[in-house]
């Protein structure tokens, strides 16, 4: 019987922390879970594709646009389950025990949020984003998605969009997510540098004007700046 789990993970220019996303899935490769790790590039220039070759990784090339590399892993992987995870998102240690159960029931599931920092500012925008995908049904793609295959289908899969494709995910299958009991632990970095505050300002105001109805590609040139 072969594994259940095809792992999709979107990269662009992503040496640095991918190590780290992939020695973490050793514990499901362990447990019989992964059948497959899909890595879908944007261009990458640096030690990525390396990396994701030594790994043993299928390896789906296209433009930059984590949607679009998101739609193109999927369409590559030949899991019943796919499990999109960042490349800068560490799966805490137990987290195969808890996929495992999960798969006894189609659906789609999600992890809690977690910095790799500690302090006032890291915990409260993870509490805030535990809370509105809690509340609103709306995790982001830091937090990691296993959906099983028929229920990725049956949504049409992820759009091609650059920007919230994760929450136009989320919407799509409104009903039908469920927190796993285990942490996504994603990199602070960019929070760091740019500020706390900034950046989650920045990013709920482009939720806002996504839910909105901004167009994506917009909202992309905009973030970006």
């Amino acid at each position: 019987m072969r594994a259940p789990i095809s792992v999709i993970i979107p990269t662009l220019n992503a040496a640095e922390p991918l190590p780290r996303c992939l020695a973490a899935l050793g514990e499901g490769l362990q447990a019989g879970l992964i059948r497959e790790l899909v890595i879908s590039d944007g261009g990458s220039n640096d030690a990525t594709l390396k990396i994701a070759e030594a790994a043993g990784a299928q390896v789906v090339r296209g433009p930059a646009s984590r949607g679009g590399q998101l739609r193109r892993g999927a369409e590559a992987a030949q899991g019943e389950w796919l499990l999109f995870l960042h490349a800068d998102t560490v799966l805490e240690e137990g987290w195969s025990a808890a996929f495992s159960k999960a798969l006894g029931k189609p659906g789609g599931y999600y992890c809690q949020l977690k910095f790799d920092v500690r302090g006032g500012a890291p915990w409260g925008v993870a509490a805030w984003a535990n809370m509105r995908s809690r509340r609103f049904g709306l995790p982001y793609g830091d937090q990691g998605l296993l959906i099983a295959r028929p229920t990725y289908e049956a949504v049409g899969g992820y759009e091609d969009i650059p920007l919230m494709e994760d929450v136009a995910m989320a919407r799509a299958l409104r009903g039908q997510l469920v927190c796993l009991p285990v942490h996504a632990v994603t990199s602070a970095q960019k929070y760091e540098k740019q500020g706390w505050i900034t950046r989650g300002g920045r990013n709920l105001w482009t939720l806002a004007r996504y839910l909105m109805g901004a167009d994506p590609e917009t909202l992309a040139q905009d973030y970006r700046r």
